[in-house]
């Protein structure tokens, strides 16, 4: 395992290439951003959008939307820019205080909402299979922001879906991903929520019906071609700045949690849902890093601190048993899936990579006082 020379991404991360200076892709696009032209692509875009305007349809424009301060930042551009925009959300199975406090904020900001929830039966029960095969307790949440805007503007004929970020260009991809303005299937089934499991292994395998799985379908390509949607990416168009969307979102309404966030060094992201602690543990026990890597990371490609200093920051904020998640506890998040603490465990060892963690000389995992893993290579 090797970190960057520049930022703290270890090489673990999935898509991420070092150079021979030990730098990786996500430092590298992030001075490749400093020569972009954006004044051109935000013609390229404004000229869509013109097109776009002259629909006539009660909504030109989806915005995916968790209630986040990114999604709330892009509902406000799409008004300024003239487009009459529908937030589209696929809630979580484990909604925050917070995160209902931030969706209500933008019905009372004046945006059309529309939430779209899969049974909490069939949601519950996808929760906890992707947890126990894929270490991923939040797939049908990652797939569900994808697949329910497009079949929302496929039924309601709307032309036009604008997402956030492209998360190759903002934490390290390949390099064809790079200038990527499209979110399509190909890029939902090398990228995006299509990864890890198929609708169909679903129904096979574990007695689901397509009527429990309708809103994680991507649509045929039958669909989409009797009805042209254009899927893009704001941050192709647009320097992409997450403070700037949080002072943004800040100053129309959006609330952030009330306080230290575990295993984050924000405390504006990952706030809608009291699953996000478990998620981002399984990302360190499979990869050995977490949402602060991602975070002090960027702050240092931003020059807002430096590497020495994110290495202090980092060591008290990941890699944490998550025994509570804004202040609910793990076994009352578990209770939701109808799991217990003592499976929770089970399925942890089971997705620790144990390249990355010290075992002792019988193969089994080492932990230290405080009960958390111990990593092989330090910074």
């Amino acid at each position: 395992m090797k970190y960057c020379t520049k930022c703290l991404i270890p090489d673990t991360r999935p898509d991420q290439i070092f150079d021979k200076k030990g730098v990786c892709n996500a430092c590298s696009s992030h001075e490749l951003k400093e020569k972009i032209n954006w004044s051109e692509r935000q013609k390229e875009l404004d000229d869509i959008i013109q097109k776009i305007k002259k629909i006539k349809n009660k909504w030109n424009c989806v915005i995916p939307s968790s209630g986040g301060k990114d999604s709330t930042y892009q509902a406000l551009w799409a008004k300024k820019k003239g487009l009459n925009p529908v937030l589209v959300t696929a809630s979580t199975c484990d909604l925050s205080i917070v995160g209902r406090k931030n969706i209500e904020n933008l019905k009372n900001i004046g945006f059309d909402t529309i939430e779209i929830s899969t049974n909490t039966i069939v949601r519950k029960k996808l929760n906890k299979i992707s947890l126990e095969t894929i270490g991923d307790i939040s797939w049908p949440e990652h797939v569900s922001i994808f697949t329910a805007p497009i079949k929302f503007a496929l039924h309601y004929k709307i032309p036009l879906i604008l997402y956030g970020e492209n998360p190759q260009l903002e934490y390290g991809g390949p390099e064809k991903s790079l200038n990527n303005s499209i979110l399509d299937r190909k890029w939902m089934e090398e990228f995006g929520g299509l990864i890890g499991f198929r609708v169909n292994d679903l129904k096979e395998n574990y007695g689901f019906s397509s009527a429990d799985l309708n809103i994680f379908e991507y649509p045929s390509e039958e669909e989409l071609e009797n009805f042209k949607i254009k899927s893009l990416f704001l941050g192709y168009y647009e320097k992409w700045d997450p403070y700037r969307n949080y002072d943004s979102a800040k100053k129309n309404g959006f609330e952030n949690y009330n306080g230290d966030l575990e295993g984050c060094y924000f405390n504006w992201e990952k706030i809608d849902n009291y699953q996000h602690g478990i998620h981002d543990y399984f990302k360190y026990l499979k990869f050995g890093f977490g949402r602060a890597t991602d975070q002090l990371s960027y702050l240092i490609r931003s020059k807002k601190i430096s590497r020495e200093n994110a290495i202090k920051k980092i060591k008290n904020l990941e890699g944490n048993f998550p025994k509570s998640y804004m202040d609910k506890s793990l076994i009352e998040i578990l209770k939701k899936i109808d799991m217990s603490l003592e499976d929770f465990k089970k399925i942890c060892n089971r997705f620790t990579n144990k390249k990355i963690f010290e075992c002792d000389q019988g193969g089994n995992l080492r932990f230290d006082d405080y009960g958390n893993l111990i990593k092989k290579v330090k910074y």
